[in-house]
């Protein structure tokens, strides 16, 4: 089995200990923490397995590296740190290990990404013989290989449209949902997930990789915004009362331009009450869903909706995403070393794990 650790304990980092545990080929080896009060507790207590799996967690990342892991998942966030989660994962690729993380986004299209990205990271598999697969946790496979495989059932086809459509009153992550997506706040807060270029530097990466499979040449990446009020005070279970007035629903694009037009567009429409614009697009049913649309002949539309953790919807697509992530390290072991995308890395049958539980 592949010795795997986990770096990082959060939403993601959850879900990674559950999939390492789950997966036949690998062995949970390590998991790393910041928080001083994470260290020592069992890695099945923080992943919230219900019985422990005998792995402490630990801080001392030197002596986790040093055992030399065949595969790091990497789940600790790139958003407001992304010169140390891009100096952590190359120092373990230079270990030798593969690496798998949604935590750089620039390298969902790793072919067009940034030099001063690209090449330490390509430095660092050339010295240490590992490699590094970067998959999206909104999820990467909603905004990659569902959509291209969809619209090869079409005859024509107009415009590919990816949207991920959710109440984030269920989202455990009261700062990212008040401040940096600003529900909550006054409408003239400008929230920083949104700001100019901001969706375009976490989304354009996999506009620039479906444009690349499908054969065609972007004009540019345009972005839309749309903000709306909430009309009266709601309450939510996890983070408490959010005021009439302020920002309850925010609908975004990141739009392809081909030939003057939209033609491959990744959409965000998040809520904190379902009250608030109900004529936008909403769920099926639950808290949330991951929609793809071919608009053209004929018209195809697969929505798919994943529940995690007692049926929490954000908690499915995290756990769909990490899903895809870990499912590719043996892949990735057997493969030279290499900096690999989503159009690299097939996305394969659940082989052996069909109804398989660690003894």
């Amino acid at each position: 089995m592949i010795p795997t650790i986990v770096w990082g304990t959060g939403n993601v980092g959850r879900a990674a200990i559950r999939a390492v545990e789950a997966h036949p080929a690998l062995k949970l080896a390590a998991v790393i923490v910041h928080d001083p009060g994470k260290v020592g507790r069992d890695a099945g207590d923080l992943a919230g397995l219900g019985h422990d799996l005998g792995v402490a967690a630990t801080d001392d990342v030197d002596a986790v590296l040093a055992a030399g892991p065949g595969a790091v998942v990497y789940a600790a966030s790139g958003e407001i740190r992304p010169d140390e989660a891009l100096a952590d994962i190359i120092r373990a690729i230079r270990g030798g290990a593969v690496v798998v993380t949604p935590s750089l986004y620039a390298l969902y299209d790793q072919r067009n990404a940034p030099r001063e990205l690209r090449e330490p990271v390509l430095a660092a598999i050339a010295e240490g013989g590992g490699s590094l697969f970067v998959s999206g946790v909104d999820p990467g496979w909603g905004n990659d290989v569902l959509p291209l495989l969809i619209s090869g059932l079409g005859t024509t086809v107009d415009v590919i449209r990816c949207q991920e459509i959710f109440d984030y009153s269920t989202y455990d992550q009261p700062d990212s949902v008040r401040y940096l997506v600003g529900m909550g706040q006054p409408m003239d807060y400008e929230p920083p997930m949104t700001a100019p270029t901001i969706p375009t530097m976490v989304w354009g990466g996999q506009i620039r990789l479906m444009a690349r499979a499908l054969g065609v040449e972007l004009d540019e990446i345009r972005e839309t915004l749309d903000r709306r009020p909430l009309e009266s005070t709601v309450s939510t279970k996890s983070m408490g009362d959010f005021e009439a007035g302020t920002q309850g629903a925010i609908r975004f694009e990141v739009q392809g331009i081909v030939a003057g037009e939209p033609r491959i567009v990744i959409e965000h429409v998040t809520r904190i009450h379902a009250s608030c614009a109900p004529d936008w697009p909403t769920p099926p049913d639950g808290d949330g869903a991951h929609r793809v649309i071919i608009e053209g002949s004929p018209r195809i539309e697969v929505t798919v909706e994943a529940t995690d953790e007692g049926g929490n919807r954000a908690a499915g697509g995290n756990a769909t995403a990490v899903g895809r992530l870990v499912g590719a390290i043996d892949w990735l072991v057997d493969a030279d070393p290499g900096l690999y995308d989503a159009l690299d890395v097939p996305l394969r049958p659940a082989a052996g794990r069909l109804g398989w539980r660690r003894p």
